[in-house]
């Protein structure tokens, strides 16, 4: 039901911005809905499904208008309003991520460092979804840590943003830095990573398979230039 146009029947708020209700032509579980919203909505409401989560065996939709995006960490923070109901799992349309182009400085030129995640196909660079009360240079530079053991300082200046749809319906949002590495000493983290590499900004290019990537490696090497 991901992005589906749905109507709500609302029969009561919750809080600010957390409303309750049932959809008005059933739908996943019992048919019963929560609706987002940043501004006040009416007793009849229209938007879509931007999450579907999962309280035990209850299992019920989360609406938006469509012109207001929240991620997971938005939705779990509203949805702990919630008393005497526990949320157990959560599937959402919009994913927002941060990581960051990780480069490292040798002796004799400057290498970046790509990664091939254990469910994908394509190298790319560090990431990771974005928790609650993060900062998204705290995810990076978390995620950076977890999957790499490498502690590394993030470069002011510097943020690009890619906007893809991998599969299906899920629209991801990712945030990109540059940050330094001052060893490329790297332990991966064995349940997500499958692979690293160290490589030059020409290798870089011709590793990597989507124009985001790329476009992001030309605007770090432009980034590095200056730095230098």
């Amino acid at each position: 039901m991901l992005a589906e146009k749905v109507s709500v029947n609302i029969f009561g708020k919750l809080s600010k911005h957390l409303y309750s209700g049932y959809l008005s032509r059933g739908g996943a579980g019992n048919g019963k809905a929560y609706v987002l919203s940043g501004t006040e909505v009416n007793e009849y409401f229209k938007g879509i499904v931007i999450a579907i989560a999962k309280f035990g065996d209850d299992e019920r939709v989360i609406v938006a208008p469509e012109n207001e995006v929240y991620y997971e960490p938005d939705i779990r923070t509203e949805l702990s309003y919630l008393k005497n109901i526990t949320l157990t799992s959560i599937k959402c349309l919009f994913e927002k991520s941060c990581g960051a182009v990780v480069f490292y400085n040798g002796k004799s030129n400057t290498r970046i460092l790509l990664v091939k995640n254990n469910n994908g196909r394509y190298w790319s660079f560090p990431k990771g979804h974005i928790e609650i009360g993060e900062t998204e240079q705290e995810t990076a530079v978390r995620e950076i840590k977890e999957e790499t053991s490498l502690e590394v300082e993030i470069k002011d200046g510097f943020r690009e943003v890619s906007d893809y749809c991998p599969f299906g319906k899920i629209r991801k949002h990712v945030v990109f830095f540059l940050a330094q590495a001052f060893t490329d000493n790297v332990r991966i983290q064995e349940e997500e990573i499958a692979e690293y590499i160290w490589v030059d900004l020409q290798q870089a290019r011709k590793l990597c398979s989507y124009d985001n990537d790329l476009r992001i490696i030309n605007k770090a090497e432009t980034a590095i230039k200056i730095m230098k």
